[in-house]
């Protein structure tokens, strides 16, 4: 072989040996897309910051998801609602109503105070997500945690329990309500010189219509019977047919009703 020809196949022979050894150096597609998608604007993975990063995104969903539930559990409970569980609930009701009552009171100011950490914790999600993760990324991640759990699984679970899930969180709604007070309390009052205090009290009609819901006859699981019922609405019409009796009476003269026991 000519010196030209070994100094060809020598140069070929070291191409291929470059060739090699940078696709071993090289990292795997798979591996580099993975890189590419853990790793944030300024954080490497791995790294003791990128470990807090990670931690406060967690829970800052967490807290989010408290937030949602509450808002649902603890504003479906009316002032009246525990009143009644204090009454003639279990002896855990009872306790568990005479602990959320106090800050139900405060309908308006406990809405706007969950509201406004719910908005927080979910408005810094994304831009600590977006620390650690490709921002294409973090945002599929933010809107999945919101909605999953942030919203869906919170609310579902407040639905049910809503009682024993605020009875549990009330030292932290109380917390949330004093660092949230310059903001909440304003606007709280302000919606109630605007829109005032619902009523939750009931009219005779409303009463009447709640215990024929809970008769048996009804066929919604009441325990009331049929007797039971009649007995209860005529006493709520008791006062209005009283007065109508007494105004239709054609004297002065007393009337005498004589009740013969069958």
């Amino acid at each position: 072989m000519s010196s030209a020809g070994r100094a060809r196949a020598a140069s070929l022979a070291a191409v291929a040996v470059r060739m090699v050894v940078g696709a071993a150096a090289r990292p795997a597609p798979s591996a580099a897309l993975m890189m590419a998608a853990v790793r944030g604007e300024d954080t490497e993975f791995g790294t003791a910051l990128w470990w807090a990063y990670a931690a406060f995104s967690a829970l800052l969903v967490l807290l989010a998801g408290i937030m949602s539930g509450l808002t649902l559990g603890l504003m479906s409970l009316g002032p009246v609602d525990l009143e009644i569980l204090m009454r003639s609930g279990t002896d855990a009701e009872k306790a568990q109503a005479a602990a959320i009552l106090p800050v139900v009171k405060k309908q308006h100011q406990l809405l706007v105070t969950l509201l406004l950490c719910n908005a927080c914790a979910m408005e810094a999600l994304p831009i600590f997500l977006d620390r650690i993760f490709n921002p294409v990324l973090a945002i599929i991640l933010s809107v999945t945690f919101v909605l999953a759990f942030g919203e869906v699984i919170p609310q579902a679970i407040c639905t049910r329990y809503g009682l024993a899930v605020g009875a549990s969180f009330v030292w932290l709604v109380r917390i949330v309500m004093v660092i949230a007070y310059p903001i909440a309390y304003p606007i709280g009052k302000l919606l109630d010189f605007a829109l005032g205090h619902e009523s939750a009290l009931f009219r005779r009609a409303q009463l009447k219509a709640l215990v024929s819901i809970h008769s048996k006859a009804a066929g919604k699981g009441g325990e009331l019977t049929h007797d039971e019922t009649t007995i209860i609405s005529g006493a709520l019409d008791l006062t209005e047919k009283g007065n109508n009796w007494y105004n239709s009476c054609p004297g002065p003269q007393p009337c005498t009703c004589v009740f013969r026991k069958p």
